[in-house]
């Protein structure tokens, strides 16, 4: 049950992700991909597939439209050349920080619940996610 209605609400949510990545003319993927990115930090394309579950194949085209718009630089690796590392570039760290702005807003309908029921959600989603921890196996 309680699975049931979270999940309805996080399908719910897609809709308000997708228009907050195209408020920033960003796709959701491509949203994705940035908060995945941490500025300063390179991290190897293959690297980035594995973090969005996708095929190596499938960031090619995502990575090139970010780095056509300037948000994104391609650099080879020092220690493989034929590894592609990619890094944030100045114009992404902005984009990047008014997504995480926007994102972290609560949903008007998270917002609207009272200040006690809010700390409630906030506990025992604290706690699957810490059960999530513990179970994992790698």
């Amino acid at each position: 049950m309680a699975w049931d209605q979270l999940f309805r609400f996080m399908q719910l949510q897609r809709a308000r992700y997708s228009s907050l990545a195209a408020e920033l003319d960003l796709s959701p993927v491509q949203a994705s991909v940035l908060k995945e990115l941490e500025p300063g930090t390179p991290v190897a394309m293959h690297a980035l597939a594995d973090a969005l579950a996708c095929d190596a194949s499938n960031v090619t085209g995502i990575v090139d439209r970010l780095e056509a718009r300037g948000l994104l630089e391609r650099r080879e690796s020092s220690h493989d050349r034929r590894v592609r590392m990619l890094m944030v570039t100045e114009r992404g760290r902005e984009v990047r920080a008014s997504l995480l702005g926007r994102l972290r807003r609560p949903p008007q309908e998270i917002a609207s619940l009272s200040r006690a029921d809010q700390r409630t959600l906030a506990r025992i989603l604290k706690r699957a996610i810490a059960a999530r921890a513990v179970t994992r196996v790698d």
